[in-house]
Order: structure tokens, then C-alpha cells, then sequence
């Protein structure tokens, strides 16, 4: 007997017994939180369900045999222990939906044969231990949405960024790089978000001396602003909106 825990053990009557089928019409074996820790040899005997799910599990390792499930077009392995994936995975060229987050998974440990997925349109690879996307993820022309959240990246491939169906792309709690250059490089200028218009009447004294000499500070601004030849016009500022109607050439930006 091998060390660890043994989990539990399924049987294919029991496996049977937990065959579901989907309002689509698709069958789903669901074996999710049964305490696995090895992979069922058994199911290889509904090797023709379209769905598997063998997540929150204790599994480590896939083994190559998943080629056989080649009707698959959704497995959800999330919330295991594998620390790799087997290159025969790239066989399941029907798969549309592929959750392998919540591992022990490495950039190495990635095969190169996930970029044979070429109908897959959900990846969740978030919380595992890549330290880099694979670039070649970038061929995967369906893609919709990506997890690669709480992971230990630095960049994204342009090759990824740039999918052509891309909708949602979640980097969340990686140290990315072109985040933070992006924050530091950012706009400094403070925008304004909303804008009140009173009349003058209406301000207190506090509140309108407040506003007098913020109006004298833009006033200085635009002196040290060089001018152009041109003077500005605003033609189509016909009926304003504030107290500016009595005066309005103060209120304007010049």
C-alpha cells in the first residue's frame, strides 16, 4: 500500500448512480467532493459523458487515460492537488469549458498540448503557482474568458491580451508589472468627477470667499498659460445654467 490517505473508493455502480443529465440535455458525472485521491479507474467505463467534474477532491495526478473521455466538452478540476497535467488532455479537442483553478500547477507543468483546445472558450488557471502565461495560449482563437488570478505573474503575453473574443480577462492579485508602471506613469491631473452649479446668492460667506479666491487662482493659471492668437468663442454657449448668465466671460476657462 502506498503512504498518504487513501480516499474514498468509487465503484462503477456507485459512479452510475451519480450520472446526471443537464437541462441541456448533456449527461454530468458529478464525483466533486467525494474525498478522492486517486483517479477512478472505473469511469473510464462512461468514458461518453459529456461533463466530468472531479473537483474539491485530493487528487494529484491525472493520468493519460483521460484521452478516452473524447465526447468531453466540460471538466471542472479545481480545488485539487495536481502539480501537472497530462500532454493526452490536448486530445479532447471538444472540450468548451476547462477549470483546473485552485491547484499546485506550475508554468512548466502546463503542456503545450492545452493549445490544441482549439473550441475552448473557458480557461480558469487562477490560484496556482504560475510565475508566466504560456504564449502560445494565444492560438486559442475562442476564448472568452480567462482566469489567471492570484497567481504569481508578472506580464501578460500580447498574444493573450489580444484574443479576438475575448470578454473577460481576470489578472487579479498578480505583481504584475505593466499595472504598477501604469500607476506610477499615470495621469497625475485630479478630474472632476461632478460638478454643482449655485448661484452666488445662495453661498455662504465662508463658502463663497472659498470659491472667489479658487476663482482667482484658475484666473492666475490661465495668465501663465501661454495664449494663442485666436481668442476662443463658445457660439453655441447661448442660455448658461448658473450665475455665470450675468457674467459669463468670468466663469469661462480661458
Amino acid at each position: 500500500k502506498g503512504k498518504g490517505p487513501q480516499g474514498k473508493r468509487i465503484t462503477l455502480k456507485m459512479a452510475k448512480n451519480l450520472i446526471r443529465v443537464a437541462f441541456n440535455g448533456r449527461r454530468r458525472l458529478d464525483l466533486s467532493k467525494m474525498g478522492i485521491t486517486t483517479f477512478p479507474k472505473c469511469i473510464l467505463e462512461l468514458a461518453d459523458v459529456e461533463e466530468l467534474d472531479l473537483s474539491r477532491n485530493m487528487l494529484r495526478k491525472i493520468p493519460n487515460t483521460i484521452e478516452k473521455f473524447q465526447n468531453l466538452l466540460w471538466l471542472d478540476l479545481h480545488s485539487n492537488q495536481l502539480d501537472e497535467l497530462p500532454k493526452e488532455i490536448g486530445t479532447l479537442q471538444n472540450l468548451t469549458f476547462l477549470n483546473i483553478c485552485n491547484n499546485k500547477l506550475t508554468t512548466e507543468s502546463l503542456p503545450e498540448e492545452l493549445n490544441l483546445l482549439k473550441n475552448l472558450r473557458t480557461l480558469n488557471l487562477g490560484l496556482n503557482l504560475l510565475e508566466s502565461v504560456p504564449t502560445t495560449l494565444g492560438s486559442l482563437k475562442e476564448l472568452i474568458n480567462i482566469g489567471l488570478f492570484d497567481n504569481a505573474l508578472t506580464t501578460i503575453p500580447k498574444s493573450v491580451k489580444n484574443l479576438p473574443k475575448l470578454e473577460k480577462l481576470n489578472v487579479e492579485r498578480n505583481p504584475l508589472r505593466d499595472l504598477k508602471e501604469e500607476e506610477e506613469h499615470g495621469d497625475s491631473i485630479k478630474r472632476i468627477e461632478t460638478l454643482y452649479l449655485v448661484y452666488e446668492k445662495d453661498l455662504c460667506s465662508s463658502c463663497l470667499k472659498m470659491c472667489q479666491n479658487e476663482r482667482d487662482e484658475l484666473s492666475k493659471l490661465g495668465d501663465m498659460t501661454p495664449s494663442s492668437s485666436k481668442n476662443l468663442s463658445f457660439p453655441l454657449l447661448l442660455t448658461p445654467n448658473s450665475s455665470a448668465k450675468d457674467n459669463q466671460e468670468e466663469w469661462r476657462v480661458r
